[in-house]
């Protein structure tokens, strides 16, 4: 029996929003890349998940592809975000992996406006000719990789107030006469992508000067 329209986006919908939180679970271990997961599926069985390894590397679909074993050709891959179509240290790019390993679908929640994906990514995959569906749970995966890319935009991490700080990359500690821009741009440099600090002077100081997020 053939599943119908509203099945397959049934099961396309739970199969990211376990990639969500498989990422989700490795929000600040990441740093300095975002947090991503990756589920493998191939007809309604999945086949492996897996989230970026703390520290950045090895990216969620390195690991997935081989968990999937020989049953990966012709399967869907969901992924938080768009997968790399190069990489920093010119090895093979996450796109080329999946294009190679047989993948025949691939659903991305977020496109990445990085150098090494913004669309190349996607469009490599369509080169190869998988089918690429793309925006599923877009904005439910955003807090991912919302402080990577303010990074990219910014230079600087993101900062938040938090009371725990569960989910960061570390605590913002500065004296809120310091120079902020500074002492974020030098943790920017060094890879941290979302920072918290507590409510009380510094962060009244980061909101005077705009660099808050709410």
């Amino acid at each position: 029996m053939t599943a119908s329209s509203a099945e397959v986006g049934s099961n396309d919908t739970a199969h990211m929003g376990r990639a969500i939180e498989l990422a989700l679970s490795r929000m600040g271990e990441t740093w300095p890349n975002p947090a991503v997961g990756c589920v493998i599926v191939k007809d309604g069985v999945v086949l492996s998940e897996a989230a970026t390894a703390p520290g950045g590397r090895p990216h969620a679909e390195e690991q997935a592809v081989p968990g999937a074993g020989p049953d990966v050709r012709g399967a869907t891959a969901y992924v938080t975000l768009e997968p790399c179509g190069a990489r920093s240290s010119g090895r093979q790019s996450c796109a080329q992996f999946l294009a190679e390993a047989g993948i025949a679908r691939v659903v991305v929640a977020c496109l990445d406006p990085s150098p090494f994906a913004s669309g190349r990514g996607t469009e490599r995959l369509r080169q190869a000719g998988l089918t690429v569906e793309t925006g599923l749970l877009g904005s439910e995966a955003r807090v991912l990789c919302e402080g990577f890319l303010h990074r990219l935009e910014t230079g600087r991490p993101m900062v938040k107030i938090s009371t725990d700080g569960a989910g960061f990359d570390a605590r913002f500690a500065a004296s809120p006469r310091a120079d902020l821009v500074t002492e974020l741009q030098r943790l920017g440099e060094a890879g941290y992508t979302r920072l918290w600090t507590g409510p009380g002077e510094l962060a009244d100081a980061l909101s005077a000067q705009g660099l808050l997020t709410v």
